[in-house]
């Protein structure tokens, strides 16, 4: 049961940073291209591929791992905004959104997971 509640009470936390991060984005960045979701799942699958190479205990994985990152990515979000470039015929975006999101994650929890087997 402890498990459930880090997991829960790191989501809080994930979620309001991905809630900044895609206000923010929304202000200050263009609206052809969804930049903030796309930084948000990078750098999520960076950050989450450094904490499984790092073994942290399964209760620090629960707050972290599941919760904290878990509430900060989204996979939804960026499969309706796919969905958005495709209904408003912008083929091109659709496919570097695309590309970049799912190429991206890999080579990024990657990238993580090699960064912290070094420590």
């Amino acid at each position: 049961m402890n498990t459930i509640i880090l997991a829960g009470i790191g989501a809080i936390f994930g979620a309001c940073g991905r809630y900044a991060i895609t206000n923010y984005g929304k202000k200050n960045w263009p609206s052809f291209f969804p930049f903030a979701t796309l930084l948000i799942n990078l750098s999520g699958a960076f950050l989450l591929g450094l904490v499984f190479a790092l073994h942290v205990s399964p209760f620090l994985y629960a707050l972290i791992g599941t919760g904290v990152l878990g509430g900060y990515t989204t996979f939804s979000t960026l499969n309706v905004e796919l969905l958005g470039k495709l209904k408003d015929h912008q083929t091109k975006n659709f496919f570097l959104y695309l590309l970049a999101s799912y190429l991206g994650g890999l080579l990024l929890v990657f990238a993580g997971y090699y960064l912290g087997k070094i420590f």
